[in-house]
C-alpha cells in the first residue's frame, strides 16, 4: 500500500514516479552475482601466494608485497578474483585448498542416526555362539593326534 498512496512532498504515487522514466531493465546476471560476492584484503607473500580461510592461492608474481582485494562467492572458495587498487588483475589459482565453503555459510544438517531399537545384536550373536558350543570347553589334551605322546609315532627312522 505504501507505493499506491500519494506522497505528501512529491504529490505523486511512488510507483508512478518510479515508472515515469519507462520500464525498468532487468539486471545482468553477472552484475547481480558480483554484487553478492564477499571481499577480503590480503598481503601477497614473497612466494606470490595469499591465504584466505585456511586456503592458499597463487597470484601474479608482480603483486608480491602488495595488498590485494580478494572477491569471492562464500559458497565456492575455489574461484577467487584478485583486484589491485580496484582494478581486476586476474583470478587466484588454488594452491592448497582446505576449505571449499566460507565458515559462516550455514551447512546442511547432518543426517540423524536411526533410532535405537533396543536390541543388542552383538549380545544375541555371542549368546547363540555360546549355546552352540555348549558349556564344555575344548580340552586339547584329550585330542588324539598322531605323533603327540600317544606312543604311536608316524615319524619312524629312515635307514638306508
Amino acid at each position: 500500500m505504501a507505493n499506491t498512496r500519494i506522497h505528501a512532498e512529491t504529490k505523486q504515487k511512488p510507483i508512478e514516479r518510479f515508472l515515469a522514466s519507462g520500464p525498468v531493465d532487468r539486471p545482468v546476471p553477472e552484475l547481480v552475482a558480483e554484487a553478492f560476492r564477499w571481499s577480503a584484503v590480503r598481503r601477497v607473500t614473497k612466494t606470490a601466494t595469499v591465504s584466505l580461510f585456511a586456503n592458499r592461492y597463487s597470484v601474479d608474481p608482480s603483486l608480491v608485497g602488495q595488498n590485494v582485494e580478494l572477491r569471492f562467492d562464500p559458497e565456492d572458495l575455489g574461484s577467487v578474483g584478485v583486484y589491485a587498487d580496484g582494478v581486476d588483475v586476474g583470478t587466484a589459482a588454488p594452491f592448497a585448498i582446505g576449505r571449499h565453503v566460507h565458515p559462516a555459510v550455514p551447512q546442511a544438517e547432518p543426517s540423524k542416526q536411526a533410532e535405537s531399537t533396543g536390541i543388542d545384536y552383538l549380545r544375541l550373536v555371542v549368546t547363540a555362539e555360546e549355546e552352540a558350543q555348549g558349556s564344555a570347553r575344548i580340552d586339547y589334551r584329550e585330542l588324539h593326534l598322531p605323533g603327540f605322546g600317544d606312543g604311536d609315532s608316524d615319524d619312524e627312522e629312515v635307514t638306508q
